[in-house]
């Protein structure tokens, strides 16, 4: 078995060999895998989390999750005996590509900190078109409400959190209160909604991604996250990169004006020298050395959903 200082040591050769800019190329170009690698090396394995389990939660080879939870004994539900507020992380892509399996890294950096974490997929390209990947997010709330207790996940306490298509993805099922519904939980349930450099506001459709999943829709309107502001929806933190020309940061600003305009609860942080790509980049150890956007998701997390407020496990199958 490698140890941590082998790990570490593969972690050093890598980016010596690949670089940060390398890294930083491959994620841009969709190498996801490129960082979580980089991440796990430098993390020294994956001793730091452990996979309760993965599922399927339908036929489409997308439909899948992985839930993992933290190893320490300070945190772990099969020492502790406490659940965990469950985060539930939902992957960027366009609506077209992207594998829950390449974020581990998220894993490893919210799990430590007292918290289950969700890596969930979804359908993509025709079969993910609107509503397919919200009704795939209902599945995963639902999966969520029947089989998390058992393994350590808190289900009164329930953060969902995205990236691009992904916040988009998570920002509606917090807004609109049918999917919370349709999952079997209560809406209070969700205590919060993290959006990373989400669309909001994007009509008219002009960007093949959009009009490919949104285009047969028989009133646009409802499907724009900003047309779904409630004053009693879960709080939104919106972060944003300033330098970000793939989602502009207006898409956030414009949320939280609307949420401020109904009495609604969020909190925006627009970060300069940041860009779409990179803003994920600081969640995996080649780059959390800017820890800005991890200590807003930390502070909002602790603040929302708190560790020390779980309930006892059901059970756990040790």
């Amino acid at each position: 078995m490698l140890t941590r200082h082998v790990w570490t040591g593969l972690g050093l050769v890598l980016l010596g060999g690949l670089g940060l800019a390398g890294v930083r190329a491959a994620t841009a170009r969709g190498g996801v895998a490129a960082l979580d690698t980089a991440d796990r090396l430098l993390a020294g394995g994956d001793g730091a989390i452990r996979l309760a389990m993965a599922a399927r939660y339908g036929t489409d080879r997308a439909q899948r999750l992985q839930m993992f939870v933290p190893t320490d004994p300070a945190h772990d539900p099969a020492i502790t005996g406490r659940a965990l507020p469950v985060v539930i992380f939902i992957h960027g892509g366009g609506w077209y590509s992207g594998d829950p399996h390449d974020y581990r890294f998220i894993a490893r950096m919210l799990a430590p900190a007292g918290y289950a974490v969700v890596l969930a997929g979804y359908r993509l390209e025709q079969q993910g078109r609107y509503p397919a990947m919200l009704e795939d997010g209902a599945s995963v709330l639902r999966w969520i409400a029947t089989q998390a207790p058992a393994l350590g996940g808190d289900t009164t306490q329930i953060v969902l959190m995205g990236h691009s298509a992904g916040a988009y993805n998570a920002v509606m099922l917090g807004l609109e209160r049918r999917w919370c519904e349709m999952g079997g939980l209560p809406a209070h349930a969700v205590r919060g909604v993290i959006g990373l450099a989400g669309p909001y506001d994007f009509l008219p459709l002009d960007h093949l991604s959009t009009i490919a999943t949104f285009g047969h829709a028989d009133e646009p309107a409802q499907t724009q996250p900003i047309n779904h502001v409630r004053g009693d929806a879960p709080p939104l933190l919106l972060i944003h990169g300033a330098d970000d020309q793939r989602v502009y940061p207006r898409h956030s600003l414009s949320l939280a004006r609307a949420m401020a305009g109904c009495g609604g609860s969020s909190e925006t942080h627009v970060i300069d020298g940041i860009g779409h790509e990179g803003l994920i980049m600081r969640f995996a150890r080649p780059f959390v050395h800017d820890r800005r956007p991890l200590a807003h998701v930390l502070d909002f997390l602790a603040r929302v959903a708190p560790t020390h407020a779980s309930a006892q496990v059901q059970s756990i199958d040790a």
